[in-house]
């Protein structure tokens, strides 16, 4: 793992001070973050740590360091891991290579929207699906920030329909996402946001995704392409929360715990409400820059959510912990689907047709 020298000494400072024994009262945490000062995503972090500390108030204090402060943004999973420090914030996506199951907790192509992960979360036994995948490498985890669906590609060249999109370098973050472009004709190239602004400017792909509006913008992407394809289905939502170290959780007070729940739940309804406003102001910023705005035809959507359904139940039926996430998520939109298409147009919109219930099931075995 590589720490800079200073981050290092802070480090090494603070498991010294926990070797001495602190009380409850006393507990200091170090948390980061996989996303770097340049990328609007860390505001959602900083919300919860501000939130966490007037909170929990003198038992634990968390001092955030903002993304590549401490560690690479590939290297934070197994910070928390091992310990050396004690939280850090994701995308679960990102994680993706070591467990599949960590894709759908993350986000999904055509799928969920941000009100369907809260309510998959909160009521429909996703929070413990969480717990559960992220307790096989001995975290604890809050989801903490949801986003609705992500702005499309950006390029330098329409993307109308899928026959535009075939043979494209695309830079796309996502394993179920990977999987859905390739069969769609394009070719996924994997790259940190901060990367994008030069690779698109010297051609070195095609086009990118990234985030939401606002966080394109603060990637600079409005400055570098001249087209922008819509929707964003390849990420329909995204959830981030925070990793724990769980012999640093297990050391905090029942009180403390809950605490940080509720700033974690705090922080979620005001992600969504903050992202959405964000997003609106994004918008305006790629419009007032002259970028041309499509939408991808409705054929072409209706063939990526076709292709979409056939890559989830493969990578359901590639672990059994993915089975159980998406069996999980599929379960809940057929036990909300009645009252979602009596109460439309006012509920949450489109009927989603996803992936066949009875097959992901049958990976369960």
């Amino acid at each position: 793992m590589k720490l800079t020298k200073k981050a290092l000494g802070a480090l090494t400072g603070l498991a010294l001070l926990g070797m001495t024994g602190l009380s409850q009262a006393a507990q200091k945490w170090t948390m980061t973050s996989t996303w770097p000062a340049s990328i609007e995503l860390v505001e959602l972090d900083k919300k919860w740590v501000d939130l966490a500390n007037k909170l929990v108030g003198d038992e634990l204090k968390i001092e955030f360091y903002e993304g590549g402060a401490l560690v690479p943004t590939g290297e934070v999973f197994s910070a928390v891991e091992s310990g050396t420090i004690q939280a850090g914030a994701d995308w679960p996506g990102y994680w993706a290579g070591r467990n599949p199951a960590f894709s759908p907790l993350g986000t999904h192509s055509s799928l969920f929207n941000a009100v369907d992960y809260a309510n998959w979360i909160k009521e429909w036994g996703g929070a413990e699906l969480y717990n559960e995948i992220y307790g096989k490498y001995g975290m604890v985890y809050l989801p903490y920030a949801i986003t609705n669906n992500e702005s499309g590609f950006h390029t330098n060249v329409p993307i109308r329909n899928l026959e535009e999109i075939k043979g494209k370098r695309l830079r796309l973050s996502g394993l179920e996402q990977g999987k859905v472009l390739e069969k769609i004709g394009g070719t996924q190239v994997s790259m940190a946001g901060q990367e994008l602004y030069q690779s698109l400017e010297r051609g070195v792909i095609e086009g990118a995704e990234f985030s939401t509006p606002n966080v394109d913008v603060s990637a600079g992407l409005h400055q570098v392409t001249k087209h922008w394809t819509t929707p964003g289905w390849h990420q329909s939502a995204s959830v981030f929360g925070v990793m724990i170290n769980k012999a640093a959780w297990d050391a905090l007070s029942d009180s403390a715990k809950e605490k940080l729940k509720i700033a974690a739940d705090a922080t979620m309804m005001w992600s969504i409400a903050f992202t959405e406003k964000k997003a609106t102001e994004g918008l305006r910023t790629f419009q007032k820059a002259g970028v041309e705005i499509h939408r991808m035809d409705d054929e072409s959507l209706k063939t990526i959510q076709q292709v979409t359904n056939e890559v989830m139940i493969a990578m359901a039926c590639s672990n059994p912990d993915a089975a159980k996430v998406y069996a999980s998520q599929m379960e809940y939109l057929h036990d909300y689907k009645d009252w979602r298409e009596t109460s439309m147009p006012f509920n949450l919109g489109r009927p989603i047709e996803g992936p066949d219930l009875d097959k992901i099931k049958a990976c369960l075995k």
